[in-house]
């Protein structure tokens, strides 16, 4: 029960701190020029924006739970199955930052969905 709780957690929580990092830096903008001091100052307005913090504390709780995963499950089983974060970036990139999935990206995401099932049934 416990890996089931660390795989959602990494899977649904890390990504949701990448939405969150990505939305933050939407937010913030580029840097006028790409110089240090341009990017220092990106990084300031960056800091202030609270989706920046939000996502930095989803990501360290997806990082701890994949470490505690580790220490009792096979690496070569963990890892193709927190592949299906790419099927939550992409149903979180449409409806939470309200981009558009192309039709190859959905494919893409199907092979990987597949290739985690292959994973998990031969296990």
């Amino acid at each position: 029960m416990l890996e089931y709780i660390l795989f959602g957690l990494i899977i649904v929580v890390g990504t949701g701190g990448e939405l969150c990092l990505g939305r933050a830096m939407k937010e913030t903008g580029e840097p006028e020029k790409f110089r240090p001091s341009a990017v220092l100052r990106l990084l300031g307005r960056a800091l202030r924006v609270k989706w920046i913090w939000i996502g930095v504390a989803m990501m360290a709780t997806a990082f701890f739970s994949l470490l505690l995963l580790l220490s009792f499950e096979d690496v070569s089983f963990v890892v193709p199955v927190t592949a299906l974060s790419y099927l939550v970036g992409a149903l979180g990139g449409i409806f939470f930052l309200g981009e558009r999935v192309s039709w190859q990206r959905w494919i893409g995401i199907a092979l990987v969905c597949i290739g985690v099932t292959l994973v998990v049934i031969g296990r």
